[in-house]
């Protein structure tokens, strides 16, 4: 029997699903391939995968800590183990594979079927269809499919699985550097310098929480300050002030953008940022019960340029269909090029005068911490806003930003001296 830490004992039983997440150092990669190494010395002739979303080259797999664990334990070709270019050969027959998911399709992963355990590695990535393909695939008697991830976005789709509705007699755990008895101090003192140098990242890093502010994000340091100056909670909406309904526009059908409202209040040179929506293929009625739902059924809906162009199925445009709704409308005229920066850079400048409904725009805040630039890894240049989940909100809040006038101070009255006038 292998050493195991605390946190893990819970997954040496049998389960079909075993779930482990959390933070960096928590050592939830070394639990899992030590665990591979000894099922497969335990049970003759079995066959494992590990597998991650996206695979391109075998440095990137458990493949190396999977072999640093052989060593570890003096296994070699005497016990059954033999280490080859692209895969392990374990006691019996039986062999440890690494794969990629985007390399298979709906055919060619029925490969899969024989094979008794599978270890999905980075499972954060992993996407839902790639979910959908590989629970039915390992199907046999005994076999067990192992989850390891650093939290990422509560709508990721192993979050979803295992910390919403987990499957029926699933092992889930969360496992911290603080639930390590092997704990390396070099990894302490990297763990120490983070909470000094980037105390908004720490949470996520090390402690196995949701990402808030992704590094490089457009508007990390902002979110920050705006969190330090408590500009995130309870706002109230003022009853006597115009409610503006910001829209980035999206489309009709599965396949299209979402749809993002942003219900804010320009009080002074105060933007309280009220409510928050976002929604998926669906028609604009969806939207506009929506608005009437919330109490927002007088607000001024303010458009992007695009607003007077007609949806591609119902043939009608944003701005039509909402005056035919009774709503007033605003369009945002075309900023041309480079519209993209000015709304960021609109962003970043208003964002110490904006103040967020926390209950309401979570999911905002979640855009806004995510929103970054696209990179060319192998030229090291940025190619503009990443566009993701993300971009639907942030384009929304430039948006809002870029439609902002502060209020004009009052020019002071000049006082003439009239004394010469009989």
């Amino acid at each position: 029997m292998i050493d195991t830490a605390p946190a893990f004992a819970p997954l040496l039983e049998p389960a079909r699903y075993k779930a482990a997440y959390g933070g960096r150092g928590s050592g939830k990669s070394h639990f899992f391939a030590e665990l591979m190494v000894e099922d497969s010395l335990a049970n003759k002739g079995l066959r494992s995968v590990c597998i991650r979303e996206v695979q391109k080259d075998l440095k990137d797999s458990a493949k190396l800590l999977i072999e640093d664990k052989l060593s570890k334990f003096n296994l070699g070709p005497a016990d059954g183990f033999k280490v080859f270019k692209e895969e392990i050969q374990t006691p019996g027959d039986g062999l440890i594979i690494f794969k990629g998911m985007k390399d298979y399709t709906a055919d060619s992963i029925k490969s899969l079927e024989g094979f008794n355990r599978a270890w999905v590695e980075e499972a954060h990535t992993f996407s839902d269809m790639s979910l959908g393909m590989l629970r039915p695939t390992i199907r046999t008697d005994s076999s067990e499919l192992w989850f390891s991830w650093n939290p990422r976005r509560k709508t990721d789709a192993v979050d979803l699985l295992f910390r919403k509705t987990p499957p029926t007699g699933a092992v889930v755990v969360k496992a911290n550097w603080s639930d390590n008895p092997w704990f390396p101090s070099v990894l302490e003192q990297e763990r120490l310098d983070c909470l000094r140098d980037n105390p908004d990242q720490y949470e996520n890093i090390w402690n196995g929480g949701y990402v808030t502010i992704a590094a490089g994000a457009y508007y990390a340091k902002a979110l920050a300050a705006a969190k330090l100056n408590k500009q995130i909670g309870r706002v109230p909406a003022d009853p006597l002030m115009t409610k503006r309904a910001f829209f980035d526009i999206g489309g009709t059908g599965a396949k299209a953008d979402a749809v993002a409202i942003g219900v804010a209040q320009f009080i002074g040179k105060e933007i309280r940022l009220l409510d928050y929506y976002e929604a998926s293929g669906q028609p604009l009625a969806t939207h506009v019960q929506w608005l009437r739902s919330r109490g927002h059924e007088k607000a001024l809906i303010v458009l992007p340029h695009d607003g007077d162009t007609n949806d591609k199925v119902y043939d009608v445009s944003y701005r039509s269909y909402l005056e035919e709704a009774g709503f007033d409308v605003e369009i945002i005229p075309n900023q041309g090029k480079g519209a993209a920066s000015m709304r960021i850079e609109a962003g970043r400048r208003m964002f110490p005068s904006i103040w967020f409904n926390e209950d309401t725009t979570e999911p905002l805040l979640e855009a806004l911490g995510w929103y970054h630039e696209k990179k060319d890894e192998a030229r090291n240049i940025g190619l503009g806003p990443e566009h993701d989940w993300s971009s639907h909100g942030a384009d929304m809040f430039g948006l809002m930003c870029v439609a902002y006038e502060a209020p004009e101070k009052a020019k002071p009255q000049v006082k003439r001296n009239l004394s010469w006038v009989v």
